[in-house]
């Protein structure tokens, strides 16, 4: 339904960004944007990584077990 953002969507994004909040809490505004999605994706991944670990634990453990 709705393609990718070309130049101008993101330019008309940005203009409409200027005029709502101003010059000066844009920067600001992109900061904590920045620090949301670090902290966002270092959770999924930490979600992501977990169930694999334990899988990979579990295997070796039970190849121990196996082998005694």
């Amino acid at each position: 339904m709705f393609g990718r953002l070309g130049t101008t969507e993101l330019i008309l994004i940005l203009i409409i960004a200027l005029v709502i909040f101003g010059p000066s809490k844009l920067p600001e505004l992109g900061k904590a944007l920045g620090k949301s999605l670090k902290e966002f994706k270092s959770h999924a991944d930490k979600i992501t990584e977990n169930p694999e670990k334990e899988t990979i634990e579990k295997s070796e453990t039970l190849d121990k077990k196996e082998e005694e």
